[in-house]
């Protein structure tokens, strides 16, 4: 929890000057090789993924917070990020080992919240896939797991934002009605149990609590839930903790996560920002691939620059300065 004078000077590095957190978020590696490799014959390269992460830094930082990194392929971005920009990196392995059940979380070996911390950077991000349903031998070391990267971070005096991944082990499609019908308990669930004191948790980093593709209005296929249910758990959700929270896009698209956040904020979520990847510059990975580092630069200024510039605007309506919850 926000408890020290250095964690708040660092939550300010990466909010904006009303403490609401704006960030980037660019620390894919599997997805971003899957995302580069439709447009190629050939796995993509480390200098390929280095340098596109170095080129959406270098042009979209100037209009965030900040800036979430992985420390494999993003240290060479977060030299080129804007001075104002804060920094977040990454601390856990990418994806997770499919041939054990549980999705068990993993840091990346060579990394610690030290090592971390002397890259610049102003927080540590760790994702978790946690099912509040599943086994309790399985949580039980998902608990641990999170208590210890909790006291890592609480020992270095630096934030810690942990990002929740919702699953269930007998639905294999995360987009689908079925599990867009347990969603709901399942975000806010998990939600509460990392709001204990014991994981030293200072930012949750956390789906939208429903599907808006299946909430009536906004999708184009059936109705899961009705605008009033889908505002009752955007409420429960902002009751399911004390922490400050914030959005991930969870891929969709621009569009869609701004109406989403409209929506949050209309039905009484008292968000206090996003880290918005896909939404942002998932257009430039097929121009930058076909048409090279130029045309890639051109769309940033472009497309990229007004998905962001738009998801701004909505935030100065629809977020609020964490420090509200401190």
């Amino acid at each position: 929890m926000i408890n020290t004078e250095n964690k708040i000077n660092y939550l300010n590095k990466v909010s904006d000057d009303k403490g609401i957190i704006s960030a980037l978020a660019f620390d894919q590696r599997g997805a971003l090789k899957r995302m580069m490799s439709v447009f190629q014959d050939t796995e993509p390269t480390t200098e390929q993924i280095e340098n596109l992460k170095s080129l959406v830094s270098k042009e979209l930082t100037e209009y965030s917070s900040s800036i979430l990194l992985d420390p494999e392929y993003g240290l060479p971005a977060s030299q080129v990020k804007n001075t104002n920009a804060g920094l977040l990196l990454a601390y856990e392995k990418t994806g997770y080992d499919a041939t054990t059940k549980g999705r068990l979380p993993d840091c990346l070996v060579e990394w610690s919240v030290k090592r971390i911390k002397e890259q610049g950077a102003d927080a540590v991000k760790f994702l978790l896939y946690y099912d509040v349903d599943d086994e309790e031998s399985i949580n039980d070391q998902k608990h641990a797991y999170i208590e210890r990267i909790g006291s890592e971070c609480k020992a270095e005096d630096i934030p810690f934002f942990l990002e929740i991944l919702t699953y269930d082990d007998k639905i294999q499609d995360n987009g689908s009605v079925e599990f867009a019908k347990v969603k709901p308990r399942k975000v806010n669930e998990a939600m509460k149990v990392f709001s204990h004191n014991r994981f030293n948790v200072d930012v949750l980093k956390v789906e939208v609590p429903v599907n808006m593709n299946y909430v009536e209005g906004y999708g184009t296929g059936e109705v899961v839930y009705t605008k009033e249910e889908a505002t009752q758990f955007f409420k429960e959700q902002e009751e399911a903790t004390h922490l400050p929270y914030i959005y991930l896009s969870a891929g969709v698209s621009a569009q869609l996560f701004q109406d989403t956040l409209k929506f949050a904020h209309e039905s009484g979520a008292k968000f206090n920002g996003v880290l918005c990847g896909r939404a942002t510059w998932s257009g430039v990975v097929k121009v930058y691939i076909e048409q090279g580092e130029e045309a890639a630069k051109e769309w940033l200024r472009t497309e990229g620059y007004n998905n962001i510039n738009q998801l701004n605007k909505v935030l100065q309506n629809t977020a609020v300065s964490y420090k509200e919850k401190i």
